[in-house]
């Protein structure tokens, strides 16, 4: 008998395949748990309640910022900017009617009760700025300077009174040159200071990049609730989910009144800033102007120094002043929109302009041939032609004024109702998504 023995592996030869349990050529199983039809309408449930609210949160904060910064505006921002434009007219008159009333050697009692109204106006003005804007060396320097001021004035009454000449080396001379280089430049760098602060309220109060954030959010939240309800008319055989549309219908409200409503109160931002706000601040510049030329011509007469700066300055601000492209009055007229009260106020000012100055030109060829009483005659005689030339300016500010006030008012009551518009519809649609899908939830119980 015999036996048959299993074939010997030559050496070399590679073992045989190790046998594999399952069938042939299936795929390996995917060890991680599949979300379950319920777990993911939870999520869904919370990703879109916390969607919708996040929505609500953030074109409520934007409609309220906007709404702050117009209000803003119109009730400190440019009431500020005003006040800082007056308190430099309210100084600049007051330096020059107290020298001009002390030059003619009549000083009148009306010329009087004029300089302590300027000088109480100013000081309620300063008083205002100290307490709405920010404190700065500026303003500092006005609080100080002011009382100064006065203190010389009034050394210069008691030398008046005296018989004194209110000349050269007077203390009307220091009054005066405590006004021009103290207050005066002080009372400048506030006016610039609060038009400064003006222009980037105007900018928060139309600006665009906080409200496309929210709109880009709407379209986020509209594109989810879309999906969601793909999903959910795939998994639940419903074609619509009567929630989730009602969802998306108050988004589409809610975005389309915020939208509406923001460019609605830019529209009559921009119309009150570019027809009221900005003409008022050229005639506020052309303001300060004329009451540098005036000034200068002043002081020029009492310290009889002979500088050619005076006449300098008077050529070079009497052409940013205007009439004329690109002046301060030019500028204002331009940007009025049509026929209205300031256009015909900075028309009258244009013309009283060109009068007084050919008044005031005839001056400093006086004083450089040292005629000082035909120079002081003359500044005494041009005072009609400033007084014509600064109300007609003061009046076309304040038709500017109203202009702005009316329609940055109007847009600043647009965008107030906004916010409580974009948060309940936000609330509404969370809880139209919740109860949505917490019935679609319910069926799995």
């Amino acid at each position: 008998m015999t036996t048959t023995l299993p074939a010997s592996r030559s050496p070399g030869a590679a073992p045989p395949p190790a046998r594999r349990g399952g069938r042939r050529g299936a795929a390996p199983r995917d060890s991680r748990p599949a979300l379950t039809t319920p777990s993911a309408l939870r999520a869904l449930l919370v990703g879109l309640v916390l969607l919708s609210l996040a929505w609500g949160a953030l074109g409520g904060w934007v409609a309220t910022q906007h709404a702050s910064a117009a209000s803003a505006l119109v009730t400190v921002d440019e009431p500020l900017s005003l006040g800082a434009q007056q308190m430099y007219r309210d100084i600049a008159d007051a330096d020059a009617t107290i020298t001009a009333t002390y030059l003619t050697g009549q000083a009148s009692a009306a010329d009087l009760r004029r300089y302590q109204s300027d000088i109480r106006d100013a000081s309620t003005h300063l008083a205002a700025l100290q307490g709405g804007g920010q404190a700065s060396a500026a303003l500092t320097a006005l609080s100080a300077g002011m009382p100064v001021y006065a203190g010389y004035v009034g050394k210069a009454q008691t030398e008046y009174a005296m018989g004194y000449p209110l000349t050269g080396g007077s203390f009307l001379q220091v009054a005066s040159e405590q006004a021009h280089l103290v207050l005066l430049p002080a009372a400048s760098t506030v006016f610039d200071r609060e038009n400064a602060a003006l222009d980037t309220a105007s900018g928060q109060a139309t600006e665009w990049p906080t409200m496309i954030a929210a709109l880009v959010l709407a379209v986020v939240t509209g594109f989810v609730l879309f999906r969601a309800q793909r999903w959910l008319a795939r998994r639940t055989n419903r074609m619509f989910s009567p929630g989730l549309v009602v969802a998306s219908l108050l988004l589409v409200i809610g975005a389309a009144w915020l939208t509406a409503g923001f460019l609605s109160a830019r529209s009559d931002l921009d119309r009150g800033i570019g027809h009221g706000s900005v003409p008022a601040q050229d005639l506020a510049r052309a303001s300060i102007g004329v009451q540098q030329i005036r000034g200068d011509a002043v002081l020029n007469v009492i310290s009889r120094s002979g500088s050619a700066s005076f006449s300098d300055n008077f050529a070079s601000t009497s052409k940013q002043v205007g009439p004329g492209p690109g002046s301060w009055l030019g500028a204002a007229a331009a940007a009025q929109a049509g026929t209205g009260t300031a256009t015909s106020l900075i028309a009258e000012a244009q013309r009283d302009a060109t009068s007084w100055y050919a008044a005031n030109a005839k001056i400093y060829p006086l004083g450089n041939a040292a005629d000082y009483a035909g120079e002081r005659k003359s500044v005494i005689g041009a005072t009609d032609g400033y007084s014509a030339l600064e109300t007609a300016i003061t009046s076309a500010i304040k038709a500017d004024q109203a202009v702005f006030e009316s329609a940055a008012s109007s847009g600043s009551g647009t965008l107030g109702p906004l916010v409580w518009v974009v948060i309940v519809t936000s609330v509404l649609m969370a809880l139209g998504s919740a109860w949505a899908l917490s019935r679609r939830l319910a069926e799995y119980r």
